[in-house]
């Protein structure tokens, strides 16, 4: 995996950048931010989104299925623990991501469209939002 690097542009905006792709973060105006790109939280979103996608186009192009379009709508919540009921641990929140696979495709068959969205629950993004996930910290890079 290419690491990505991300540093301060003006206010809230940010510039990351991984091999020869460069992309911007912002905050909307009543958040103290420019609104001139997406928030961190819609590229998470949006990360998770197009990894369904490529994840599902990718197996339906192996098996050469008549797969017209993937389209995904997400959303995400956050709870304070006790206002989750589901939830069982010590987690001060939980976060509740909400998603609608949507499968184009009038040729294909049920237990196609099956295994689709079977696949779409196993794309990279979702496998490490799902399970445990540790942070280490390095050291800084001095600056050059």
């Amino acid at each position: 995996m290419t690491p990505v690097t991300v540093q301060t542009d003006t206010g809230y905006r940010t510039i990351a950048q991984t091999r020869n792709q460069t992309w911007n973060a912002d905050e909307p105006v009543d958040q103290g931010g420019t609104d001139s790109a997406p928030t961190p939280m819609e590229m998470l979103l949006g990360s998770l989104g197009s990894c369904i996608v490529i994840t599902v186009q990718m197996y339906a192009n192996r098996k050469s299925w008549p797969l017209d379009k993937v389209e995904v709508h997400l959303d995400i919540e956050r709870y304070n623990t006790a206002d989750y009921p589901a939830y069982r641990g010590d987690a001060k929140f939980v976060s509740e991501i909400r998603e609608d696979v949507v499968l184009h495709g009038d040729k294909l068959t049920d237990e196609q469209r099956e295994r689709l969205m079977e696949i779409a629950t196993k794309c990279p993004v979702r496998r490490i939002l799902e399970n445990p996930t540790f942070f280490v910290h390095g050291t800084p890079v001095a600056n050059h």
